[in-house]
């Protein structure tokens, strides 16, 4: 049963479209891979899918209904994370997630484990202005596993990050997936999210024959 999805989403923004006729739909488990080169469409079809960007035509739907109507819902299932990692410089690591994790109904196993996970154990006392650019995406990628939800949002997750942290957040994504949940993520780099649906953004700008490939 599909339980996301986008029929023909189009999105102008400075008075220039970006992108038009684009179709997804997501079900229980599923993930969507965005690529396409700088200025495609990759960020803005993710803040419009995270509600911080209205379709200039098209429509979402979240289990069958209007995202509109289901807006309170969506708020909860939806996890999105953007370019900027967030991270409160004057909070420790640990404080950081717990910070998350209240505020979308996460708890503190669930710190915890996202501590674990990113391996972010050891600087869990660090206060947020003094860990790296690598450190800061990791904690930043630490609140998806902290503060669960049913639909991530990924913009470049895996930039800043060295490759077992890259393998850490595929483990995370494999198993967000096997636990149901959906995934669509941007990137110009190689990541591993597993058999998916793949949307390539500069196949839906004007002119172009949009293709939804597996």
């Amino acid at each position: 049963m599909t339980v996301f999805q986008g029929s023909e989403l189009a999105c102008v923004r400075g008075g220039r479209q970006i992108f038009h006729a684009l179709d997804f739909r997501l079900a229980d488990g599923e993930a969507l891979l965005l690529t396409g080169p700088n200025g495609s469409g990759k960020s803005s079809l993710l803040r419009l899918l995270a509600g911080l960007l209205q379709p200039s035509a098209g429509s979402l739907t979240w289990d069958d209904r209007p995202l509109r109507d289901e807006e309170a819902e969506a708020k909860v299932a939806i996890h999105y994370l953007g370019h900027q990692d967030a991270v409160k410089p004057v909070l420790t690591v640990e404080e950081n997630l717990h910070f998350w994790a209240l505020l979308r109904g996460g708890d503190a196993q669930g710190v915890i484990q996202a501590l674990d996970h990113f391996g972010l154990r050891p600087l869990a006392a660090t206060a947020g202005r003094l860990l790296s650019s690598g450190q800061r995406r990791r904690l930043a990628l630490a609140r998806l596993l902290a503060s669960p939800a049913r639909l991530w949002l990924l913009d470049e997750p895996s930039v800043g990050l060295d490759q077992a942290s890259v393998q850490r957040l595929s483990k995370a994504i494999a198993t967000h997936r096997h636990e149901g949940g959906l995934v669509i993520a941007a990137t110009h780099s190689e990541l591993d999210i597993g058999d998916c649906q793949h949307l390539r953004l500069e196949e839906f700008q004007l002119g172009s024959q949009p293709e939804l490939v597996w």
